[in-house]
């Protein structure tokens, strides 16, 4: 069934009205017919499955039949901080990274962009707004990441604080590894009890996960070493992420997919 994300007002009721450009999109693009049923989704988390009861020229009808709480989304909230790339670059790497489960971006703007390439026009931003929609509908998401203005570099540390683990991806650094630092911050189950009789040992506490995590990648050049200077002021954790150097536009979803693995999420 074909996925569209639409306005929480259409969904108030169990008759769905469909207006605008997606009345194009399901009548010409994708040929639909009365009968066939698709997903409409608010942005709640919720999935309405409803059937297409009438398509005219300027409106679509449609009736909800069910609605179940989407799967879509991973427990683990990953922040994107990605610097501004050459040409529009950055578009990929929110398609991408909306694909593999990152819940919101925030372009920053670094010492090595170019400054033709900060620009962030409002067609821009719509542009990129499009291009992550339709993205999460394609990976069956039930929330759209949401897409931040952009911000410089020191800001977007400073706003982050100690809101969750902070991550910088860095080809200088040779040690520091996702994993070990995601391994440190979930504090493992204590060992049994020896006094206690076998089969009646207390349960073990829930071990603590990350919640919010937030990644900062920086531009083609990678960042400065000032900038990574500033970075572990403000308490982000420089990390590696292997032997091979990563391209600008790649980091972010390589970065996402290792923390949302090593915390289960990609189960």
């Amino acid at each position: 069934m074909h996925r569209f994300f639409v306005p929480a007002e259409w969904l108030a009721g169990g008759n769905v009205t469909v207006s605008g450009p997606l009345v194009h999109q399901i009548r010409k693009v994708l040929r639909l017919r009365a009968g066939e049923h698709v997903i409409f989704l608010d942005n709640s988390g919720w999935e309405a499955e409803a059937e297409l009861t009438n398509l005219a020229d300027e409106s679509v009808h449609a009736v909800v039949r069910r609605k179940t709480l989407g799967m879509g989304e991973p427990r683990t909230k990953i922040t994107l901080y990605q610097s501004l790339l050459k040409g529009d670059h950055v578009a990929q790497v929110f398609e991408q990274c909306t694909q593999i489960g990152v819940v919101e971006f925030v372009p920053i703007v670094t010492e090595r962009c170019i400054i033709g390439d900060v620009d962030q026009s409002s067609e821009r931003a719509k542009r990129w707004q499009r291009i992550i929609t339709e993205s999460a509908e394609q990976s069956h998401r039930s929330k759209l990441p949401v897409l931040r203005s952009a911000v410089l570099f020191s800001n977007g540390l400073e706003a982050v604080g100690n809101r969750g683990l902070s991550f910088i991806p860095w080809e200088e650094e040779r040690t520091t590894t996702l994993h070990s630092v995601l391994a440190s911050s979930v504090p493992a189950a204590p060992p049994p009890d020896p006094r206690r009789p076998k089969g009646r040992q207390d349960a073990a506490p829930a071990p603590r996960r990350p919640f919010s995590i937030n990644v900062f990648v920086g531009p083609e050049g990678g960042f400065t070493a000032g900038e990574i200077a500033v970075a572990r002021h403000y308490g982000a954790i420089p990390v590696t992420l292997g032997a091979r150097i990563l391209r600008a536009d790649t980091a972010g979803l390589v970065a996402a997919s290792i923390i949302l693995h090593e915390l289960g999420d990609m189960g």
